[in-house]
């Protein structure tokens, strides 16, 4: 599949576009053609992620807090008004990382589920040809109790904990998806992101590869939370949004819920090995600590529908990806 063969001259609005995969997103985009329209209130994203896009004529930024329904609808009409149609709307707004949503609760339970409420509602009302794609995650699996984690798996997801804010919200989004699917004949597809790393990352973020990240550049040990047998799996940036973009254009790809992520599974403290040999470092420069409440125990896709469907797999290797990832923030790495 060529995602340009779909993605050739579209008006795409990109809500969360300053953040990490939505700058990602949106500079692809923007290279195949197609006309890009970014939203973001700030919360967690960073304007820097899309200064250099600033130049390029096809690209808008719009701040707005897409939970602000009236000034959502405003902004959408306006966005109408202006280039008579909306081909598609990819729905990233929202914090993603423990820390993020742990400070914003309240934004990020109605960002997934209001704001995904509004943004469908509206499309229904004056856009119903537009696709919709909704950012999902590997949370709505939970503590998984399956290994690995088909899309057919409903998840063990504690309703009322730490991370619930998220978890659950985006359990609910997914919801929200499946109804103007089914009942309204709305063209809604979800992505369920599994650990993403790349460039522009904010390395406050809370997880594992950030954090490492920040401790090589300030010469500490990497911090390895309980034994380090936790394990993840981790896909790089470039890969992720190849898949997002297969499922959006796919046209078999209305009502599909697609596993996206590398099935490449390594423990933490094997993470924190690669990291710290990529970086030139002792492999065992490791300091461990006590493993946070409700921190999944296992977590690696099966991606078996993205490579059926969307004809996708990930090609870039966990190391040659840190590589890029620690370079872009000014680390000498070794080959």
């Amino acid at each position: 599949m060529q995602i340009e063969d779909f993605f050739t001259s579209k008006v795409v609005v990109i809500t969360g576009a300053s953040g990490f995969i939505g700058s990602h997103l949106s500079e692809r985009l923007l290279a195949a053609g197609n006309r890009v329209i970014g939203v973001d209130n700030f919360i967690t994203g960073n304007r820097k992620n899309t200064e250099h896009l600033a130049q390029n004529p096809h690209w808008e930024l719009f701040e707005q807090d897409i939970c602000d329904t009236q000034g959502l609808n405003a902004l959408l009409d306006k966005i109408l008004s202006k280039y008579d149609r909306i081909d598609m709307v990819l729905h990233f707004a929202s914090p993603a990382s423990p820390p993020g949503y742990q400070r914003h609760p309240r934004e990020t339970y109605l960002v997934n589920s209001l704001a995904t409420d509004s943004l469908l509602a509206w499309l229904r009302g004056h856009s119903p040809e537009s696709r919709f794609l909704f950012a999902g995650t590997s949370e709505a699996y939970g503590n998984p109790q399956v290994h690995p984690q088909p899309e057919t798996y409903w998840g063990n997801v504690n309703p009322n904990g730490p991370r619930s804010c998220y978890d659950e919200a985006k359990r609910l989004g997914e919801t929200i998806c499946g109804v103007y699917d089914r009942d309204f004949g709305l063209d809604t597809r979800i992505v369920r992101i599994f650990n993403t790393y790349g460039p522009r990352m904010d390395l406050a973020d809370g997880r594992i590869l950030p954090q490492f990240i920040q401790e090589i550049r300030r010469g500490q040990p990497l911090t390895v939370y309980g034994d380090g047998s936790q394990t993840r799996s981790y896909c790089f940036i470039d890969d992720l949004v190849e898949a997002v973009l297969r499922l959006a254009a796919s046209p078999d790809g209305a009502g599909q819920t697609v596993n996206c992520g590398n099935p490449g599974e390594y423990t933490v403290l094997q993470t924190a090995q690669i990291c710290n040999q990529v970086a030139g470092r002792a492999a065992e420069m490791i300091e461990f600590r006590p493993l946070p409440t409700d921190d999944p125990l296992r977590r690696r896709p099966d991606i078996t529908k993205a490579r059926q469907l969307l004809s996708w797999e990930p090609k870039v290797a966990f190391a040659d990806g840190l590589r890029v990832m620690m370079t872009h923030y000014g680390i000498d790495v070794k080959n």
